[in-house]
């Protein structure tokens, strides 16, 4: 695992409750304005990289390609997962200092 303590933010993210994940409800936080970050898998589709870039650029959504399905879904205690949405934006924003 190349960054454990972004996948630990996750993890607690998604344990207050702040996570959107799937593609249907990830793309349902960033159209409704929830959506303070959004992370695609790395091995996602290219179709689906490509979707979620496009609408977090319209929608001015931070967007990352981060990690792999298995452990974004396992991070978040939900079977494989190839993009969530964090909804809050200060867990937002501690993940993507982790990442940088």
């Amino acid at each position: 695992m190349k960054n454990d303590n972004v996948f630990r933010m996750l993890g607690l993210a998604a344990k207050a409750g702040k996570v959107a994940s799937g593609e249907f409800m990830t793309e349902n936080a960033v159209k409704s304005d929830r959506a303070a970050l959004v992370i695609v898998a790395e091995d996602a589709s290219e179709n689906t990289k490509k979707k979620f870039t496009n609408m977090c650029e319209y929608y001015k959504v931070p967007v990352r390609i981060h990690g792999i399905k298995d452990e974004l879904g396992h991070f978040i205690g939900k079977e494989f997962r190839a993009s969530l949405a964090i909804t809050d934006k200060g867990l937002a924003q501690a993940v993507m200092k982790k990442m940088n």
